[in-house]
């Protein structure tokens, strides 16, 4: 097994981002496991599949391939060898997107590709239970988070950077239902290990947030 780092959070705690940045200081892979599932969703959606469908669940998941490539610094996403970067950030797929990830067999699926990932190269990976499921034994477990506010005003300053237009309170109520779903799911909920370092990003600058990880990080690899 490599060196793996496992970072865990809620929703717009800001681990995409993080994780990108930590990976390239330190020459480790970046795993988005979020991109992962949100193949999964995008192809649902494009099949009209509901998420009690399972029979047609099962079906995706044999036929499905995904690849997290990097591109000089980004990591494109590819479906089935088609690049769907773009296409699984829209709207329609991000509100469908937690739904799906609470499926049994889906969850499973996915954390057999997340392992693999492990077996071969240095790895960071962000997600909502890498540290507590995916990869329990990581090196280093970080829990990234902030308050819902603090998270509901970075989704509303990144919505307007991209000219989508949104309210603060609808964004901060969202936040609270995803916050509450994925906490309380059956299958693999969102919580700290026991084990896992506390990050509070609530009142850090990107560049602290990083600093901070990068110092835990290297204590022990």
């Amino acid at each position: 097994m490599a060196f793996i780092v496992a970072i865990d959070g809620p929703a717009g705690a800001g681990k995409g981002t993080i994780t990108k940045l930590v990976g390239e200081k330190l020459n480790l892979l970046n795993i988005d496991t979020g991109a992962m599932y949100r193949c999964i969703a995008l192809q649902m959606v494009r099949e009209n599949i509901k998420i009690d469908e399972i029979e047609k669940i099962k079906e995706v998941l044999r036929k499905i391939n995904i690849k997290l490539v990097n591109e000089n610094g980004n990591i494109n996403v590819f479906l089935n060898d088609e690049d769907v970067t773009n296409k699984i950030r829209t709207e329609e797929v991000s509100k469908f997107v937690s739904p799906v990830s609470t499926v049994k067999i889906i969850r499973e699926r996915m954390v057999e590709l997340q392992r693999k990932f492990g077996e071969e190269q240095d790895i960071i990976m962000e997600g909502r239970d890498i540290g507590t499921e995916v990869f329990p034994n990581a090196d280093v477990k970080i829990y990234l988070d902030a308050t819902p506010e603090e998270r509901a005003r970075r989704r509303v300053l990144q919505n307007k950077e991209k000219g989508i237009e949104c309210e603060y309170e609808q964004v901060l109520k969202e936040i609270k239902i995803r916050d509450e779903r994925d906490s309380t799911r059956e299958i693999s909920p969102l919580r700290k290990a026991e084990d896992a370092i506390l990050v509070d990003s609530t009142n850090m600058t990107i560049e602290e947030v990083v600093d901070e990880i990068i110092r835990v990080i290297e204590k022990v690899r």
